[in-house]
């Protein structure tokens, strides 16, 4: 099912007795979610991508806009008309039920010519919890199971009304760090078996990056920029953008263009062409840098965190807005650390420049 958002906005009365401004919390949001595809809906607490998973799925209506699925107006469509499956962050169980009429209650409340048999629903849960492995689990109420488990029955209480779209509100962030990468792994496999149009939405952007077809990075209520994962990453359309991606974080220096070159303080690292002489943000990737010894920027070491097939350079710089910058080189390299100095090449691709007034990125040709 394709979901089409036509500028959609969302504003809430104010609450402060002061000021008496409504508080916008999705801001014009258009986009088309092709049919099939799992998009990510990425940004921090406050961002509004909850808000907007809740008017795809009827909970809230849009202040202004329209929301399509395919060619149905469903802006005014109740949440049980729409066709949608909804995962909560908490689960939302029923704990005096076990796993087996945990999934079957959506079917229960079926009326008119949806109405199921009992064989009927059987089988539907059945296959359910087969696409997310609880078949031995059918029995138990959700107070003996894991985190893990929990949020497979969910999904397949979800799923089990066979929906149109499959909406995931922060699903993973109750699981322990193994059980997350495990379940958002099975997200995945579950979404590519069932074909389902699916909106996941999180602050994490690992878990987005990881497996979403399409991220759209949000905040304040405005969609930031939307693209494949990796395009986004390898092509931040502003600093916000370029901070939020990566894992490190991306290092931002405090830096200037002129005559040519790329500087920060009286360090010449990079040289640019056909760049005006301006104040800029230097954003490097952590992956972006090369030990060497002769090369152009130069860094207080702190030491070195070991990560296995990889080691993180801890260091520090006067223009850095980092509080330490983390330079990702192969565990191969062998860094000195009676030295207080440490020397670094940069990778061109891997370095940002971004307008000190606007935070805009500045297209550049880096060398």
């Amino acid at each position: 099912m394709k979901i089409i958002l036509k500028n959609i906005t969302k504003t809430f009365p104010s609450r402060s007795r002061r000021v008496h401004t409504p508080v916008t919390a999705v801001d014009h949001f258009s986009f088309e979610i092709p049919d099939g595809q799992l998009i990510g809906l990425l940004g921090p607490s406050g961002c509004g991508k909850s808000t907007t998973l809740n008017m795809i799925c009827g909970l809230e209506t849009p202040t202004e806009g329209q929301i399509f699925f395919g060619d149905q107006d469903v802006t005014s469509l109740p949440p049980e008309n729409r066709g949608v499956g909804m995962v909560f962050q908490n689960y939302a169980l029923y704990p005096h039920l076990t796993v087996l009429q945990n999934i079957l209650f959506p079917l229960q409340n079926l009326k008119g010519k949806n109405k199921l048999s009992k064989q009927e629903m059987l089988n539907r849960a059945q296959e359910a919890a087969r696409l997310v492995q609880i078949q031995e689990l059918m029995d138990r109420k959700p107070g003996e199971l894991s985190g893990g488990q929990q949020q497979r029955v969910a999904i397949a209480r979800a799923l089990v009304k066979m929906p149109h779209v499959l909406l995931l509100d922060e699903p993973l962030s109750n699981l322990d760090a193994r059980l997350r990468l495990q379940t958002r792994e099975e997200i995945r496999k579950i979404q590519k078996a069932t074909k389902i149009t699916t909106v996941f939405v999180t602050h994490d952007q690992e878990e987005a990056m990881s497996i979403s077809d399409c991220i759209v990075v949000m905040k304040d209520g405005l969609v930031q920029q939307t693209g494949k994962p990796q395009q986004v990453y390898d092509d931040p359309c502003n600093l916000f953008v370029a901070r939020f991606l990566g894992t490190p974080q991306i290092n931002v220096f405090k830096g200037f263009s002129k005559d040519g070159g790329i500087y920060l303080n009286d360090q010449k690292i990079l040289s640019a062409k056909n760049l005006p002489d301006q104040e800029l943000y230097i954003g490097i990737r952590p992956e972006g840098f090369i030990l060497r010894e002769d090369g152009p920027l130069s860094c207080q070491l702190s030491g070195i965190e070991v990560m296995g097939r990889d080691i993180s350079v801890v260091s520090t710089h006067p223009a850095c807005e980092n509080q330490a910058i983390r330079s990702i080189i192969s565990a191969e390299n062998k860094v000195d650390l009676s030295s207080s100095v440490v020397h670094f090449a940069l990778k061109p691709g891997k370095v940002f420049l971004f307008d000190r007034a606007t935070d805009a990125r500045i297209p550049a040709d880096l060398a």
